[in-house]
């Protein structure tokens, strides 16, 4: 046994139509086929190809994971359908019925809801209706750039006190980076995001893995004593403190000379992270594991990329001043009801039905990706049989101009990225 050499891995794969692909197997075997000999290497030992010429210099780099104290998987409700709503309305109409008079088998069956193994409509109902749950509904970020409702009660939410110990933190002045562990890539990494609301499991990815949540600040579940009698600018150092490792903070403040401020630093890191140079370079890595971020060495370099990173913030959480004026335009009156999405490349526009559609929006930015989705498609097609209400109109306008302008900071992002001496 102990002189038994070890196993060669060999590899091939073949692209193309499924006939194609028998006419290949058919006419080959394994004696002819054109193997490419792989040697795994730890920790990963991967069966496929990969390009691991620059691990040692990504490895010097600080882990998110490293870089944050603490961070949490989303949301996972188990009934969307019921808790979240695309308006306040919507929940308070089905709560209504959901703690009402009706029989337990008249509510399962009007708000579509079924028994598992940890929760009961009947035990649930029980407790929901000694609640307010009118004032447990909370802003919702679902998807990028979709922003809905949910009703975060512990009574309708299976195991919801395990998400809440993070998602509590951003029901104050706050800003989390979304980002994941593991991902199938298919048209470049995309999978970074930023959000100020309790947010949804699925935010970036929908059948494979989910991003982790990574909020800039803490705060504290008791108020702090006395508070109301500091002075303004002395209360938010004590109601919360930032969300970064002491080692990361000593790591950071050594490298540049002087500590940053916790805003500066997180949008240092969202800024690298969105620079096409740094998701292209390290792509294997991205795909299998959590990035990883060079410390920066010049304050010049730094305060760039920082104050690009604020931009980019801003714009995601369609907060910039920018977006209150958008060049795409929505034409034509009729139902706003969205019948089918489709994409008029040569006349540039969005069709929901066959005479509404939005006008002015170039191919790239109805292509862009952030995670698994497409965004402008997405939020159009989440919407189907659905009529758009102003509101809903006026958002799509303002997310078609946060990605045309995001298109615009990568490229300021990549100019200034390229100094980092890694």
């Amino acid at each position: 046994m102990k002189n038994r050499k070890l196993a060669k891995i060999y590899y091939v794969d073949l692209w193309g139509l499924r006939e194609e692909k028998y006419k290949y197997l058919f006419e080959n075997d394994v004696r002819i086929t054109d193997w490419q000999e792989l040697k795994p290497i730890a920790p990963y030992y991967f069966f496929v190809p990969k390009d691991f010429a620059l691990q040692e210099e990504y490895e010097k780099f600080w882990k998110v994971t490293d870089i944050f104290k603490e961070w949490s998987s989303g949301v996972t409700t188990h009934r969307d359908h019921f808790v979240v709503g695309f308006t306040e309305r919507e929940i308070i109409q089905r709560l209504k019925v959901f703690i009402g008079n009706l029989s337990d088998e008249l509510v399962k069956r009007g708000l579509n809801l079924k028994d598992t193994r940890d929760w009961k409509v009947r035990e649930s109902r029980e407790k929901a209706k000694e609640e307010n749950l009118v004032e447990k509904i909370h802003t919702y970020a679902y998807r990028p750039f979709d922003i809905r409702h949910v009703c975060y009660s512990f009574s309708l939410i299976e195991r919801g006190h395990n998400r809440w110990k993070l998602m509590k933190h951003l029901l104050k002045r706050n800003v989390c980076l979304l980002c994941m562990r593991e991902v199938v890539i298919r048209a470049g990494f995309s999978h970074i995001f930023v959000t100020n609301a309790i947010s949804d499991r699925r935010m970036l990815l929908s059948n494979r893995g989910a991003p982790y949540f990574f909020p800039l600040y803490l705060y504290p579940d008791e108020p702090v004593t006395a508070i109301h009698e500091l002075p303004l600018q002395n209360k938010s150092k004590l109601e919360r403190m930032p969300n970064f490792t002491p080692e990361f903070l000593q790591a950071i403040k050594e490298s540049l000379g002087f500590e940053p401020t916790p805003e500066e630093i997180f949008y240092y890191i969202y800024a690298v992270l969105y620079s096409p140079t740094y998701r292209k370079r390290y792509e294997e890595f991205l795909k299998i594991d959590f990035p990883r971020l060079p410390l920066p060495s010049d304050y010049e370099v730094f305060k760039a990329l920082s104050h690009l990173g604020k931009e980019l913030v801003e714009l995601h959480l369609l907060k910039a001043p920018a977006l209150d004026e958008t060049e795409i335009g929505f034409p034509k009156s009729g139902s706003n009801r969205v019948e089918k999405v489709s994409y008029d490349e040569i006349n540039q526009i969005v069709l929901i039905n066959k005479e509404q559609f939005f006008e002015g929006i170039s191919k790239e930015v109805w292509e862009y990706r952030i995670g698994a989705y497409q965004v402008m498609e997405k939020y159009l097609k989440d919407r189907k049989k659905r009529k758009l209400s102003l509101d809903e109109i006026n958002h799509y306008m303002k997310v078609e101009k946060a990605i045309r302008l995001t298109t615009e900071l990568q490229g300021k992002i990549e100019d200034v990225y390229r100094k980092i001496e890694v």
